[in-house]
């Protein structure tokens, strides 16, 4: 082919409609049921909060989930259920989200609710500030009552390991280095967010979305979901990177 001579596989300079569709950057992490050139806002989110008996999923419980549903920028539905651990709950982690052995002494366990918990997340986008937490916490909790292996149908978004969580943390930290803090209080300050009860799951599952919303409105976050995703996994990169080195400093 001569210099200055059109591609043969494109002649025209522009791509064959045919097979546009295979020239994609293929994102991994998204749910199936989700267009990934939707804008995401226009998506139904769940955002989500777990307390729980310590930090370790596995080992530690829920003893709380709350999971708020929003859409075009707006809340549209809170659910909150509090269940009991099945051991004792710790008077540190009493101390921070208030729930104690008597709250929960006559609530019904996890495997009880967990049905409804899977049948509130159907078909929606999952998000949590600082997901990996309540996602791990989550999974582990429902993996260890056999409710994902008992589910006929496919699990729900959120349920599904190789589906990303929306974390407004990750944005947060990218957009407000400056800030000393950039936890789900400072952001919700910071934002003009209002947080009533800090460390109650429902509470936190709002503010949390309501953050989300707020950072949607900077220019530099993408407005597909497919995009979004993608450079969440890249920031998250990063971050990952930039902790590893400052701890082996």
């Amino acid at each position: 082919m001569k210099l200055g001579e059109p591609c043969g596989c494109f002649p025209t300079g522009r791509h064959y409609p045919g097979i546009a569709h295979l020239l994609r950057v293929r994102v991994g992490g998204l749910a199936s049921e989700l267009e990934p050139d939707a804008g995401w806002v226009d998506l139904p989110i769940a955002c989500i909060d777990t307390e729980t008996t310590g930090r370790e999923a596995g080992v530690d419980r829920i003893v709380e989930i709350g999971i708020v549903v929003g859409r075009g920028g707006e809340v549209l539905e809170r659910r909150s259920w509090l269940c009991n651990p099945g051991i004792p709950i710790p008077a540190s982690a009493s101390a921070i989200h208030g729930i104690t052995d008597e709250a929960v002494a006559d609530k019904p366990s996890l495997a009880e609710i967990a049905a409804e918990v899977m049948a509130f997340l159907a078909g929606r986008l999952p998000a949590a500030y600082n997901a990996p937490f309540d996602k791990g916490f989550l999974l582990a909790e429902l993996e260890r009552v056999g409710a994902l292996g008992a589910a006929e149908a496919t699990p729900p978004p959120a349920l599904r390991r190789e589906v990303e969580w929306l974390d407004p943390l990750v944005f947060a930290r990218e957009l407000y280095k400056a800030l000393e803090s950039r936890s789900l209080g400072a952001m919700c300050e910071q934002l003009g967010v209002t947080l009533e009860r800090a460390h109650r799951a429902t509470d936190d599952a709002e503010a949390a979305l309501r953050v989300l919303y707020a950072l949607a409105k900077d220019a530099r976050l993408p407005a597909s979901y497919a995009a979004l995703v993608q450079e969440q996994k890249r920031l998250g990169r990063q971050q990952d990177e930039a902790r590893r080195f400052w701890r082996n400093r």
